[in-house]
């Protein structure tokens, strides 16, 4: 960014506070110049934020050494109508800060879906569905910071405005500064949240505290004179300071345990920071030699760190005067993990702050980052327990998750490239056998439609109605839950063995015609999918074990292999074969210089089984084996038939399609949709209509790269509402 000359006018008060901040110093002269020429342009602004906050925010986010990008992001986002004045520039120059204004923008959704819901039911939804949409998470830690700013100034809103607030931040921002271990901000915002959702208990435990503050401090500053001496005969280099104390943890601490304020044990408690790991159960030892400990009230979160990757010991003593003491030992370095969780690894990758760092702390950090990206799978917060380790090592295994809203606002975690007939079974196993529709953000979409992270769905369903076997193949892409595939075979399992066998059948029978394989050999497919008779297959295939298509492939691999010539004769001396034809699309065994063609009769696709004749002035025309027009030429003249073979794959093959419909508005759109989502390529199209029955053939000729996607787009366009047939001309 460049300095702007002579300025006609002066930035707000506020943005002029903020940008004097130390914290602001590395990005104060290209941020002072891009809000200046952006004023100078015309275009004024109101600051979304009051200046206090908008400080307020700058500090905390300075706490967590946040970097330049993140600091502009803050900046910009509270003054709104600068940053629609920038939004061009910024996104050409500053891709990074672009990406987190976006993220920043995109949190909205989920603040008003919890205003919408009133802070009803559970939020851990609504977190994971935010993590989900910030695609930079470092908008997390300024979504935290802003957060404890409006806070800290929430004296000055209606009543209704700061609970509304209090119940946004316990719901979701608290939850996450625990998550990412950024303890610095989780304190506050838990204690700002419960002084304005539970003000009684807030003020009465407030005044406990303050009532023995002056004896506590004493008391505290007795303890760390005798631990000091303590640990410095024993060779130990430590610090030790007293721990602040907060109220919600108090409150909570009090619920869980059911026991009044005074029996507390770490209403009372030091921190003791040493410089490594031997050196805390070193520390730890002397604390116990000192004061006897209390049963049951030590934790190593050292050697089992928590889920956030806190680390430390906690013991509680018996301390001097009998009164109960916590003790909290940890390194240096856990300190500062602790204070600032995942806001320090990008710290110490920065390399400030830190000279010297072992290759293990940077593993460790390495792992934290990792496990904050997977925050996605982690569960809500609940005591340790062999349920929630259970639950978290089943959520390891979920590669990818998104996270789509009912109607009324309800969050549902999906597995990646779920479609709205997932999220019908997901919802209930009825819901999802009589769904016949499905809306996305109030548009109706195919139920083969993928789903993205924050998509509202509503399922259009029959009053009574059954699963279709087509949803049970896997290339048509209804449904990518495991769980939800499973419900549909179940279905159809218990239905009577006559029935799957009719409806394999047909599918069967739907697909080879499609092909052009009805009149085949179904023995290769027994043998391949491990079928005793012909009946088992079509019940594999009605159960959605084996896909028509699969069946399909099969049989035209046999096809292929059974037209290969045999070995000797692949190569013949005396017709040494051409440059170009090596290079084409087919190989023409044993013959050189020659034109070679696709017959236009059968129209044959790379991967199918073909054969080639030998025409009179038009080279050689390739046909599909099983074409009726080859078996008619060979019987005649069998000589003319010459072994051929798929060469290197070009640009795709031509193949003519015919789709029979009921005729309705948006046929065509619907078509010609499906085949772009296909990436196939219209060559031409033509339309007969039937103005008798209402009826209209549609002759598509397509650019397909091979069999297979001709397979897959046949069965997706015989899948379309009002067609009644989709198969090869």
């Amino acid at each position: 960014m460049t300095d702007v000359a002579s300025p006609r006018s002066e930035l707000p008060d506020g943005l002029n506070a903020v940008l004097a901040m130390p914290a602001c110093a590395a990005i104060r002269p290209a941020m002072r110049a891009a809000l200046q020429s952006a004023i100078d342009s015309g275009d004024g602004d109101t600051l979304r934020d009051a200046p206090d906050v908008l400080a307020d925010t700058v500090s905390a986010l300075a706490m967590l050494e946040s970097d330049g990008d993140v600091l502009a992001a803050a900046i910009l986002h509270v003054a709104s109508g600068v940053r629609e004045r920038l939004q061009p520039r910024i996104a050409r120059e500053f891709p990074a800060v672009a990406m987190l204004l976006e993220g920043q923008k995109a949190a909205s959704q989920v603040w008003a879906l919890h205003a919408e819901r009133q802070a009803g039911g559970s939020s851990e939804g609504l977190r994971r569905l935010l993590l989900a949409i910030v695609r930079d998470l470092r908008v997390v830690p300024i979504l935290l910071a802003r957060q404890l700013a409006r806070m800290r100034h929430a004296g000055r809103l209606p009543p209704e405005q700061r609970r509304a607030l209090a119940q946004l931040t316990r719901d979701i921002h608290a939850p996450l500064a625990n998550r990412l271990g950024i303890w610095q901000l989780k304190w506050e915002l838990e204690d700002l949240a419960f002084r304005d959702l539970e003000p009684d208990t807030y003020q009465r435990i407030a005044r406990l505290l303050d009532d023995k503050r002056s004896g506590r401090e004493r008391y505290i500053e007795q303890v760390k004179r005798t631990l000091e001496a303590a640990l410095a005969a024993q060779d130990l280099h430590a610090e030790v300071a007293g721990r602040p104390k907060h109220i919600f943890s108090i409150w909570k601490k009090m619920q869980k345990k059911n026991i009044p304020f005074g029996e507390l044990y770490d209403l009372r408690a030091v921190r003791v920071l040493v410089d490594d790991i031997p050196a805390c159960y070193a520390a730890l030892g002397t604390v116990h030699a000192l004061w006897q400990p209390v049963p049951g009230e030590f934790d190593d979160y050292i050697a089992r760190p928590k889920r956030n990757d806190y680390r430390s010991l906690h013991t509680a003593v018996i301390g001097p005067e009998g009164k109960a003491l916590e003790v909290q030992i940890r390194t240096f370095d856990m300190h500062a993990q602790a204070e600032l969780g995942v806001a320090a690894h990008w710290r110490y990758k920065e390399g400030r702050g830190v000279e010297h760092r072992s290759a293990a702390a940077d593993a460790a950090l390495d792992r934290k980052i990792e496990w904050m990206r997977r925050l996605l799978d982690s569960h809500a917060e609940r005591d340790d327990g062999n349920a929630g380790l259970l639950g978290e090592i089943d959520s390891e295994l979920v590669e990818d998750r998104i996270y789509v809203l009912t109607p009324k606002g309800e969050v549902v975690d999906l597995p990646h490239g779920a479609t709205p007939l997932d999220f019908a079974y997901h919802v209930h196993t009825e819901v999802g056998h009589r769904c016949r529709g499905a809306k996305v953000d109030g548009r109706i979409v195919p139920l083969d439609h993928k789903l993205h992270s924050g998509d509202r769905v509503e399922i259009m369903v029959a009053k009574a109605g059954e699963p279709r076997r087509d949803w049970l193949v896997a290339s048509n892409g209804f449904l990518a839950s495991t769980r939800s595939r499973e419900k549909v075979r179940n279905w159809f399992n218990k239905l009577d063995r006559a029935r799957n066998v009719q409806a394999g059948r047909e599918l069967l029978e739907k697909e080879l015609k499609r092909v052009g394989l009805q009149q085949a050999d179904p023995s290769p497919a027994l043998q391949k999918f491990n079928a005793a008779t012909l009946e088992d297959l079509q019940v594999q295939v009605a159960l959605g074990d084996v896909g028509p298509h699969q069946v399909a492939r099969a049989l035209l691999e046999h096809e292929r292999a059974r037209s290969e010539p045999p070995r000797e004769v692949v190569r013949q001396p005396a017709y040494p074969r051409s440059r170009a034809t090596q290079t084409s699309s087919f190989t023409v065994v044993g013959v050189g210089n020659l034109l070679v063609q696709i017959a236009r009769c059968c129209q044959p696709l790379p991967g199918e089984a073909i054969a080639g004749y030998l025409t009179r002035g038009r080279g050689i025309s390739v046909h599909r084996v099983d074409c009726a027009t080859l078996q008619r030429l060979s019987a005649a003249q069998p000589q003319r038939v010459l072994p051929v073979e798929w060469g290197r794959q070009g640009s795709g093959s031509e193949a003519d399609v015919l789709v029979d419909a009921v005729d309705r508005k948006w046929l065509l759109k619907d078509v010609t949709n499906l085949i772009a989502q296909e990436d196939t390529h219209v060559l031409d199209i033509h339309s007969e209509p039937t103005r008798r029955d209402g009826r209209v053939r549609l002759r598509l000729r397509l650019r397909v790269a091979d069999y297979g996607q001709l397979s897959r787009l046949l069965g997706k366009l015989d899948g379309l509402p009002g067609v009644e047939r989709a198969c090869r001309a």
